[in-house]
């Protein structure tokens, strides 16, 4: 594989590290594409310079900071704020679901976070070094002492979402794992290491049209998420109607009279009934090497399932099959209780429970209400276990198969939805990474597509950058 440097000061020569199949591995100057010259990092395009952090800190056009040491801290929201490594994403973006908070520091204190500041994560479990995402919030926040605060001074030489969004690319390609010093069960960069990072910097008007693209595709993927969330919403309120109520429109007077039963009110002409009474259930075993193939292929055309719900727990292919079509599986280990209707033929393992009709029933009926509703209590082991025994008892509502199939379509109707958007989100994280890449090498010139001025033009409320005094 080829490899491309990435010059720090601390190491005169350039540490080789893997370009993860860059564009900038070019391997010597008759290769470069037409507009390109090559540097220390690789080709790239010939309007872009390469210049260190530090040199960024000298002229005064970016501040590099470490971050606020506090071993005391709560997480019930006494005090601010103090973001720390798990507060990145690998996404690079900002996550606040956890918080921890720690008495504030004086107001005047330097470590106080602004709007628009860039926060690395400098130590961290090695893979995980240098994660970086853009500060956009506001309210008092600090950052931890394993997090580096960058601050942009000059915004209009260099623009802090494009910076951030630089120096994660650099995280994506692995860059910063030969630039850690390694200590025990983590590793860290310091600032002089990183200020003595390289990076290209492409004018002004580039770096913005760059952050443009970025952000815009990684507001379609937040507004997607956004609509995910609400569906699952939406989904948790239709199950709660449907379940009390039956398949009626939401809002309607003329639903079918209401009883109390031991699972809460139900309609009265529904039944109540115990899986064990309408279900064999059976727990998955073991499967000879000889009968598993881990792609479908030739005679391997049989799903085995596993208690993992990771890929709906596909595990591989077998030759055979233990359990029908129309079956339930309900995991026995692990997440316990999550249950997936099957609509093929397939074998299950690791004591993977498997629900088999008795007679004629809605499975996705059934499993939607074992996954909204029932409760899992853990067996008495030293591994949290649901035996065959144990499930069995687990009550279900059951109607008349009509209204079963007709709930069955109403939430697949939704599933479907969830599914179509999580698609559309998967395919914008793709979109974001190949942008990112192509943006960041200068394969594909932002200009030119957001209607910019030519990249070779410095924008116009922009000084030109110091010479380098290197």
């Amino acid at each position: 594989m080829k490899k491309k440097g990435i010059f720090t000061t601390e190491n005169t020569e350039s540490t080789e590290v893997d370009s993860v199949d860059s564009v900038r591995s070019v391997v010597n100057t008759e290769d470069l594409p037409n507009g390109f010259q090559m540097t220390e990092l690789g080709p790239l395009p010939e309007e872009w310079r390469v210049v260190r952090l530090g040199e960024l800190v000298e002229k005064r056009l970016l501040l590099i900071r470490g971050g606020f040491p506090q071993g005391q801290h709560n997480e019930v929201g006494n005090g601010v704020p103090h973001l720390r490594p798990f507060n990145i994403t690998n996404d690079g973006n900002l996550d606040l679901s956890q918080i921890k908070y720690i008495a504030p520091p004086s107001e005047d204190d330097p470590h106080w976070l602004r709007p628009n500041d860039v926060i690395f994560n400098n130590t961290n479990s090695e893979e995980l070094v240098g994660k970086t995402a853009l500060f956009d919030r506001n309210g008092q926040f600090v950052l931890s002492n394993h997090m580096t605060l960058l601050r942009i001074l000059e915004p209009n030489q260099v623009d802090a979402y494009w910076l951030s969004r630089q120096l994660h690319y650099f995280w994506y390609l692995g860059l910063y794992k030969s630039l850690c010093r390694r200590h025990v069960n983590q590793a860290s960069i310091s600032l002089e290491r990183l200020k003595g990072i390289s990076i290209p910097l492409p004018p002004l008007s580039e770096q913005r049209a760059i952050a443009h693209v970025l952000r815009t595709v990684q507001r379609a993927k937040e507004a997607t998420e956004g609509v995910i969330a609400a569906l699952r919403e939406l989904k948790k309120s239709l199950m709660q109607h449907l379940f009390t109520y039956g398949p009626v429109p939401v809002g309607a007077k003329n639903f079918s009279p209401q009883r109390e039963s031991e699972i809460g009110p139900l309609p009265a002409h529904w039944r109540v009934v115990r899986l064990g009474e309408v279900f064999e259930i059976f727990a998955g075993g073991d499967i000879s090497r000889l009968n598993w193939s881990p792609i479908r292929k030739g005679e391997f055309i049989y799903p085995i399932f596993s208690n993992s719900l990771e890929n709906e727990g596909l595990y591989g292919y077998a030759n055979t099959y233990h359990f029908p079509e129309n079956s339930i599986t309900v995991t026995g280990r692990g997440n316990l209780g999550h249950a997936v209707p099957r609509n093929e033929k397939f074998c299950a393992i690791i004591r993977l429970l498997v629900l088999v009709p008795k007679t004629e029933i809605e499975t996705k009926f059934v499993a939607e209400f074992i996954n909204g509703f029932i409760k899992v209590n853990l067996e008495g082991s030293s591994i949290p276990q649901l035996t065959r025994p144990k499930i069995a008892t687990y009550r279900i509502p059951l109607p008349p198969l009509d209204e079963q199939r007709e709930i069955a379509r109403i939430l697949q109707a939704v599933d479907a939805k969830i599914a179509a958007e999580q698609a559309r989100r998967a395919a914008l994280e793709e979109l974001f990474k190949t942008l990112l890449h192509a943006l960041m090498s200068g394969r594909i010139r932002v200009p030119n597509i957001v209607g910019g001025q030519r990249s070779r033009d410095s924008a116009p409320d922009a000084d030109p950058l110091p010479e380098s005094e290197d």
